[in-house]
């Protein structure tokens, strides 16, 4: 029923939000800037509780071979990269400029795709797509705080972004499920992040870590593992509950839901000149969106 997917669509918004708040508190107010022991704990976190609800009934997991598991390893990297880079970016980039240069993975996907299919241009979307690329090529020109570390992070994780979009849409198999895809990205992601925490010295900075025995900073931590595997969760329920772009519309949506409350929450260091990268990226979104009404990429 049509209420049921506009209940889904608005518990996944509310995870969406929540999740990205939270992240952002403890990578920025407590200033966790560890990427490989955080992303490693989301991770290790939320494989335990696919895993258990699998083993429960809850969600559907099959066995997952080993074959499958090696097919999709591709994947796995683009995913650690998408996570570890993320971590990177969003500590360091407010909320509204980070989604700005994020949206430039569909250009990522486009450029991809172009090269793979060869298809012929549709004008609109390639309107769109210039709309988001030069936003993001213009915003580190206006930000009032630019942290040039924070941008080479974050076109690191939107080439992830995009990269990963065009690997599954590629690599379907009928052998794995999209749980079962985000049960070997989880696992992977344990064991390499696992093994980088010393050599990239977040063990060492960690262990040292003026808030390590806060309160405030366990329940953060916490917080963000189950949100983290909520948002996959609701993400898989809303992709196979809707269409590519009403999908898209929910994604949307939640991104400016929280672009719009994060200045309420957070310092938002702005001017007019980045905000308008901000919004013309978003246009430029919802453009791709409708775009795409009658095609899926």
């Amino acid at each position: 029923m049509q209420w049921r997917r506009h209940v889904t669509g608005l518990a996944f918004s509310l995870v969406f939000v929540v999740s990205y708040f939270t992240n952002k508190f403890v990578l920025s107010v407590l200033n966790f800037t560890y990427p490989t022991l955080f992303q490693g704990w989301q991770t290790f976190i939320g494989a335990i509780l696919l895993i258990v609800s699998g083993k429960l009934g809850w969600v559907e997991i099959n066995r997952i071979t080993r074959s499958a598991a090696l097919s999709w390893f591709p994947g796995s990297l683009l995913f650690v990269g998408n996570i570890y880079a993320g971590s990177r970016a969003l500590s360091r980039l407010d909320i509204p400029f980070f989604f700005t240069l994020q949206n430039c993975s569909h250009a990522v996907s486009y450029m991809i795709f172009k090269v793979i299919r060869r298809e012929k241009t549709q004008w609109l979307k390639f309107i769109s797509l210039c709309f988001m690329l030069l936003s993001a090529i213009n915003l580190p020109f206006y930000d009032p705080q630019v942290d040039h570390s924070s941008y080479l992070w974050a076109v690191c994780h939107l080439a992830c972004v995009g990269a990963y979009r065009v690997f599954q849409v590629h690599h379907k198999s009928v052998s794995l499920s999209d749980l079962e895809q985000q049960c070997i990205n989880y696992l992977f992601s344990v064991l390499l992040l696992a093994v980088a925490a010393h050599p990239t010295g977040d063990l060492t900075g960690a262990l040292e870590f003026p808030s390590l025995q806060s309160h405030t900073f366990h329940c953060g931590c916490c917080a963000s593992a189950l949100l983290g595997f909520l948002l996959r969760l609701a993400t898989v329920k809303l992709k196979s509950g809707l269409s590519f772009e009403h999908f898209g519309v929910w994604i949307f949506l939640s991104k400016v839901t929280a672009m719009l409350l994060s200045p309420f929450i957070f310092s938002v260091n702005s001017n007019a000149s980045s905000l308008l990268c901000v919004v013309v990226s978003h246009v430029g979104e919802a453009l791709l969106i409708y775009s795409e009404r009658d095609s899926q990429v």
